[in-house]
């Protein structure tokens, strides 16, 4: 029997490739940016490890900003920042 294959994503932050169910997706559609527990939101996407940190990597280098292909305001990375970090403590 073969073996199923794994879907491998990136995170923007660490650059570490990873299992995509390892990793959170930021959806970014119309101006709006979320983060994406389904996986399936509209938009571009990019995949983060579940860290805050290295969220705050990608914002710091812009790499978040250039996989999404739009500009975000401070308050949307706040947000975003506070969004990733209050579904973490929930899963803890």
């Amino acid at each position: 029997m073969k073996e199923k294959k794994v879907p491998m994503r990136r995170c923007v932050g660490c650059m570490e490739s990873k299992p995509k169910k390892e990793l959170i997706r930021i959806a970014g559609y119309e101006g709006e940016v979320s983060v994406d527990n389904t996986g399936r939101a509209k938009g571009r996407g990019a995949y983060i490890c579940r860290n805050a940190d290295c969220l705050k990597l990608a914002i710091r280098k812009n790499a978040l900003k250039r996989n999404l292909e739009m500009e975000m305001s401070s308050e949307q990375e706040e947000q975003l920042i506070a969004q990733l970090e209050s579904m973490l403590m929930k899963n803890d």
